[in-house]
């Protein structure tokens, strides 16, 4: 009963100060409050601690406001726009469609990426060519997601249409399952859809059910605007300098060629082949403090993870060394698969640590594979090229851009090493990326499911 007379007092005594605006309270609080959801589009779990499109844009905010990042994730995503609305978080950063339904009660920021609404089929089902093929199909969705809103708006024109709205899932598990035939149809945002075709190459799009519709952060609705103005100012900085274009490509960037057979064949040959070299990948990688999941990805792309294969240029074994570069590790059988493995990682790991100290991660990693491909020098060249077009040497975005340059007489004849094919550490990088995103949610999902507890017996 204390709180009541100070209430009462604050009434009539003018001296009783106004709450400061929200992006003050958030200084001297020191710490930004973000919820978002577990999601590959949003925030996760990886390799080198959390990551992910959002985790990535909020650590920069926070930064920019020299305060902590205090970032949570909901059960659900019915549950992450409560949170906001309540005050327990600053602002919600989760992949979100800024909706007019969602508009009612929330404010949102500025649009930072557009996304369609794209309906998902398996291959070897009926493809629904026109909406009422969608009539008596089972298609689930998330539960108070943009896609449910849009199922809303459909079944005004189409009055039997029916879903399922599940609260306990998230878009990478309905496809999961629509994969493994459990359901029929779903719906889920174009950048979802680029990421997991690579895990599931059978799922194929439809038809796009929207527009391109805006992904933003979410606000409660008050006349408060200081944090949202600085949210403002904070993409419109990004924007003019291409950091924003840059951590797009950095996750999704890499997916816009699509292999079907070949993603198909990978995925055979992670439960065929990987098995019997696994353990060296690991060990090897462990030796030379890399991922042992990137240098299995390498000896992918150079082999298939077959020892004896030999390249037209005389290149062999599953990391396909040449003879110098195996002399330079020490490696005297290029056959041998464990020298292979091994000799491989040293010379990944030797070539990284030559790439300039500007160069950042996740770059610097692009950087090592480009040159482990096609050498040093030529992506020395590349980044001249890039500086020599007012673009950044030290951001792989930029350079990969440049690199093939290197294949026309008008630039190569410029440069230090001359001519080499440019185009083809930029693909060389594509692939091993994609390879690398699938074994980190191959093994990811095996993590899980090990710690899972067993189901109990019931009589």
């Amino acid at each position: 009963m204390r709180a009541l007379p100070f209430i009462v007092a604050c009434v009539f005594i003018s001296t009783c100060s106004q709450r400061p605006p929200i992006l003050e309270q958030i200084k001297e609080l020191g710490e930004l409050r973000v919820v978002t959801r577990n999601s590959p589009t949003a925030y996760y779990q990886g390799s080198h601690g959390p990551t992910g499109p959002e985790y990535d844009l909020v650590r920069l905010f926070a930064e920019r406001l020299g305060v902590e990042l205090a970032i949570y994730t909901t059960k659900t995503l019915q549950e992450i726009l409560p949170e906001v609305d309540s005050g327990k978080a600053h602002l919600a950063a989760a992949s979100l469609t800024a909706t007019d339904e969602r508009s009612k009660w929330l404010t949102f920021g500025p649009a930072y990426q557009e996304v369609t609404q794209q309906l998902v089929y398996r291959l070897g089902t009926p493809k629904p060519q026109h909406l009422e093929d969608l009539l008596d199909r089972h298609i689930e969705v998330i539960a108070g997601s943009a896609d449910a809103e849009t199922l809303r708006e459909i079944r005004h024109e189409y009055p039997e249409l029916a879903w399922v709205e599940n609260p306990h899932t998230e878009s990478a598990e309905l496809l999961e399952r629509l994969a493994k035939g459990e359901i029929e149809l779903t719906i889920v945002d174009s950048t979802e859809f680029a990421i997991a075709r690579n895990y599931h190459p059978e799922l194929r799009v439809a038809m796009d059910l929207s527009e391109a519709e805006s992904l933003a952060w979410a606000f409660v609705n008050d006349n408060d605007k200081s944090l949202r103005n600085e949210v403002s100012a904070f993409f419109a900085g990004l924007e003019r300098s291409g950091e924003l274009q840059a951590l797009a490509h950095r996750y999704y960037g890499h997916r816009g060629k699509f292999d079907y057979v070949g993603t198909r064949s990978f995925m055979r040959h992670v439960q065929s082949r990987l098995p019997r070299y696994r353990g060296w990948f690991e060990q090897a990688a462990a030796v030379n403090r890399q991922d042992w999941r990137l240098i299995a990805a390498i000896g992918y792309q150079e082999s298939h993870w077959m020892p004896s294969a030999v390249s037209p240029t005389g290149v062999r074994g599953i990391m396909m060394l040449t003879q110098t570069t195996a002399r330079q590790m020490g490696i005297d059988n290029r056959i041998d698969p464990r020298k292979s493995i091994f000799g491989g990682a040293q010379y990944f790991s030797h070539v990284k640590a030559r790439i300039p100290e500007a160069v950042a991660e996740p770059d610097r990693t692009w950087f090592a594979l480009a040159a482990y491909n096609v050498g040093l020098g030529h992506v020395e060249d590349a980044r001249y090229l890039t500086e020599m077009h007012g673009r950044d040497p030290d951001k792989w975005i930029d350079v990969r851009e440049h690199l093939p340059l290197l294949g026309q007489s008008k630039w190569y004849k410029q440069l230090k090493r001359g001519y080499a094919r440019g185009w083809e550490p930029v693909l060389y990088v594509d692939n091993i990326r994609s390879y690398y995103d699938i074994l980190q949610w191959v093994t990811t999902a095996e993590e899980e499911e090990a710690e899972s507890p067993l189901p109990s017996d019931r009589t």
